[in-house]
């Protein structure tokens, strides 16, 4: 894997800092332009992006100075994409009858499970993956 890290004197930059300033700069079109069907597409695109980079570095808002590999980050994207997922393809509020809301508890039951052996299962991968992983970060520069 190419060495894609950025390093500002002796600094590194993560790519959280990446999101958070693109969504900063999206927040700032969206507030001050007038903009076309387009041009929101272009925006929703890049903040769902921008979205991506912040929430993959999460386990760094909670532990600062902890390990770039954290399972925190790996856990809230998941979770993330698995809750935007079953939210953008919600009926509207006026629309919603008894039958989605059986269905959705059945979707959530479903996906509560998934989530649960997807992370018993990874539970067995990190304790092969994590040392790599933290080689490759020691590794790295700076």
């Amino acid at each position: 894997m190419p060495d894609l890290f950025l390093h500002l004197g002796g600094t590194h930059v993560h790519h959280l800092n990446y999101g958070i300033f693109s969504l900063a700069a999206i927040a700032g079109v969206l507030l001050f332009a007038q903009l076309n069907e387009t041009q929101r597409s272009v925006c929703a695109l890049i903040y769902g992006f921008s979205m991506a980079l912040t929430f993959d570095e999460f386990g760094m808002w909670l532990h600062l100075g902890g390990s770039y590999w954290q399972r925190a980050s790996f856990d809230a994207v998941i979770v993330l994409l698995g809750v935007f997922g079953v939210l953008a393809f919600l009926p509207r509020w006026n629309r919603l009858r008894a039958h989605h809301f059986i269905i959705g508890g059945c979707l959530l039951i479903t996906i509560a499970s998934f989530y649960f052996l997807l992370f018993k299962s990874l539970k067995h991968a990190n304790e092969k993956l994590i040392p790599k992983l933290k080689q490759m970060e020691q590794n790295g520069p700076g």
